[in-house]
């Protein structure tokens, strides 16, 4: 389950270039009460599993109103911008004012902001966030862009990740080419998925899965021959997961 305060909410987001912008965060807040729903609310935190509770807002309204927020409090720079995120995220008390502050980090007009330089604070929002929901908001996305635009940094941080104590950050080294499809650097995903064969983690061997599932839909017989080279380390479910697309192709 994810912690609500972490030691690391501690830190003053001046330490990653800025202010934040207070009539955002202020009115990101407002809104998001407006739409709490008390009888969805615990609905969602159950079946979250989360410490965190929720307002009970389902996410195209979060989604809808977060935009709307954005558009209207534009911000001036990567500093303020990289802060507000930190804001948002540190000082929530509900997990939808965390799940805005990922809706800010991948916001469409601001991606020209990303960097190796926001690798710290995605660090953070991974071991701090330490759940799927948040996880599979920031590798996919944002770690893969930055694969994209900065692939000799960004091999380097992810092997390092993928040897982490932290599963999450195993977890989203292994995710960050979900969407990569034929661009996707084979070598790099199996040496990213090979500290974690062996390991019992549910999060970590569905991850696996995921990826060479995702990958087969261009290179079905790479994930073929990697899933029998791999027989006798790979879980039953990352096995499964694999194959569930080339095996419903065969029997289709």
């Amino acid at each position: 389950m994810t912690s609500v305060r972490t030691r690391a909410d501690n830190r003053r987001p001046a330490e990653f270039g800025g202010k934040f912008d207070r009539h955002l965060v202020k009115a990101l807040s407002s809104r998001l009460r407006e739409l709490a729903d008390p009888v969805r609310a615990p609905q969602q935190q159950a079946y979250m599993k989360s410490a965190m509770p929720y307002l009970g807002i389902a996410t195209p309204a979060l989604r809808r109103s977060c935009v709307d927020c954005f558009r209207n409090h534009e911000l001036p720079d990567s500093g303020c911008w990289q802060a507000t995120i930190l804001t948002l995220w540190r000082t929530a008390t509900y997990r939808e004012e965390r799940y805005a502050a990922l809706e800010l980090l991948r916001h469409r007009p601001y991606r020209i902001w990303y960097s190796p330089a926001l690798l710290p604070m995605l660090e953070e929002l991974i071991t701090t966030g330490a759940w799927w929901d948040f996880v599979d908001s920031i590798a996919p996305s944002v770690l893969g862009s930055l694969l994209r635009a900065e692939p000799a940094t960004l091999r380097g941080v992810l092997k390092r990740w993928s040897m982490h104590d932290d599963l999450w950050l195993r977890r989203s080294a292994i995710l960050a080419q979900l969407k990569f499809k034929s661009d996707t650097d084979r070598r790099l995903l199996f040496s990213l998925m090979k500290p974690s064969l062996d390991s019992k983690e549910f999060f970590l061997r569905k991850a696996i899965g995921w990826a060479l599932r995702e990958y087969s839909k261009t290179n079905p017989d790479a994930v073929i021959d990697y899933v029998s080279r791999h027989q006798a380390r790979l879980s039953g479910l990352s096995r499964r997961e694999a194959l569930k697309v080339i095996e419903r192709g065969h029997h289709g």
